[in-house]
């Protein structure tokens, strides 16, 4: 449609411009003494037009021919920064492939050819940024080849320039990184130097939070290391099970570092519900509470949603951490049985008559309650079907003492040396 609008658009003025000069019989008399010249008036149109083409010409001839200089260079410019970013490229591309002293004469070019075009006045705008990453290449090779003073070199370079406003936000990067290569460093101190410069903001990024982890753990901080795998586990950090076995991890470690029941117990009420029903985490809570004089009640509390959780669902903790939690009972039976775990234990072993485990920690409070000819039939039964080594020498050494307290010295003796001899293999 744009186009036969035009084609109609030339054709009148084609018309327009034949009809005028058709019927236009004007002309235009010059008077050169001693000379006349007669000139029609189209002609004088045509000519006028023609001289008006021709200056036009004429001046952008003129105005290409000035403007030399200038494209040449602007040319000059242009291949110069395109030198630079093959440069930049190729320095980034050796470093990632592991060529490491090529990256670092990559970057060596590029910071040449910048501090050339710099004097010469010829730097872009973008000049400043891509001098602080060429530094930033350099350093990150350097700490590749272990020179740590010329990666330092750069590094101060690169931050200094970082204050430039042209750089805007690659600062926090350069932090991160001086972070990131104390850490590597095993430099706790310059670590936390380089992290407390990092704005607020930043601090709570994804990466920022990882390197404070890696920070927290280095320095032995494991209450700031557990809350920060709980930030991360929020952010989707890592997988589900992943983040579940660190914080599980850092909670054990938290646990271990416990010295008494006060701080035990301000530990253990400090982490978050799920964490307390981690099996591994409760019992080793309520075996170090028991080993540092703490009460038992406090203890079977903790256990008892592990213990539930056994119960009702047979499968929702595996062989190993029910191994734990039975000896951590067993441990926390020493002294007296309660009636209510009593019951518990029962009803459990009566539920499961085949499980092994129910059947020895039923002995176990049989023992402890007194009723020996019961408990030594409920061991007796488990001990074959017992598969870790720690709990049948147990059994065996439970055995030996009743055989002892009703006079028969032979079988004592024998379950003696079963017990012995299971100890002797833990400690292979």
């Amino acid at each position: 449609m744009r186009v036969a609008l035009w084609f109609l658009g030339l054709f009148g003025v084609a018309v327009v411009l034949a009809l005028f000069f058709s019927s236009n019989a004007g002309t235009i008399t010059v008077f050169w003494p001693p000379h006349r010249v007669d000139l029609s008036l189209n002609m004088v149109l045509v000519l006028l037009g023609l001289l008006f083409l021709l200056i036009h010409l004429a001046l952008r001839a003129l105005a290409a021919l000035f403007a030399l200089p200038g494209q040449a260079h602007s040319w000059r410019v242009r291949h110069q920064e395109q030198a630079m970013h093959a440069s930049m490229l190729d320095a980034m591309s050796h470093f990632v492939a592991g060529r490491f002293i090529r990256s670092r004469k990559a970057s060596q070019q590029v910071l040449a050819r910048e501090a050339v075009m710099a004097k010469s006045g010829e730097a872009g705008p973008a000049a400043v940024r891509l001098r602080v990453m060429a530094n930033l290449m350099a350093a990150e090779s350097s700490q590749a080849l272990q020179d740590k003073a010329a990666r330092d070199t750069y590094f101060q370079q690169a931050l200094a320039l970082s204050t430039n406003l042209d750089a805007t936000g690659i600062r926090e990067g350069l932090l991160l990184r001086a972070v990131r290569w104390s850490l590597r460093d095993r430099d706790a101190a310059a670590a936390q130097d380089w992290f407390a410069q990092l704005p607020q903001g930043v601090a709570r990024r994804t990466l920022a939070l990882r390197l404070r982890l890696k920070l927290a753990r280095l320095t032995g901080q494991s209450g700031l290391a557990l809350d920060t795998a709980r930030l991360l586990v929020k952010h989707r950090a890592f997988s589900d099970d992943s983040g579940r076995g660190l914080v599980r991890a850092l909670a054990l470690e938290n646990i271990q570092a416990a010295r008494d029941t006060e701080q035990l117990q301000r530990c253990w009420y400090k982490l978050e519900p799920a964490e307390q029903t981690m099996p591994e985490v409760a019992c080793l809570a309520a075996e170090r509470y028991l080993v540092l004089g703490g009460a038992q009640d406090t203890a079977l509390g903790w256990l008892l949603p592990v213990w539930e959780r056994m119960v009702k669902v047979p499968d929702g903790i595996n062989q190993s951490q029910k191994i734990s939690l039975v000896r951590v009972l067993e441990t926390a039976f020493s002294s007296t049985v309660d009636t209510a775990w009593l019951k518990r234990i029962e009803q459990a072993q009566l539920a499961q008559p085949g499980d092994a485990l129910l059947q020895y920690l039923a002995g176990v409070a049989c023992l402890h309650l007194e009723l020996w000819g019961k408990a030594q039939q409920l061991i007796k039964q488990a001990l074959p079907r017992l598969n870790d080594k720690w709990l049948a020498a147990s059994a065996w050494m439970m055995l030996a003492a009743l055989a002892q307290r009703q006079g028969d010295s032979e079988p004592a003796a024998e379950a003696w040396q079963n017990a012995a001899l299971l100890a002797l293999r833990q400690d292979e």
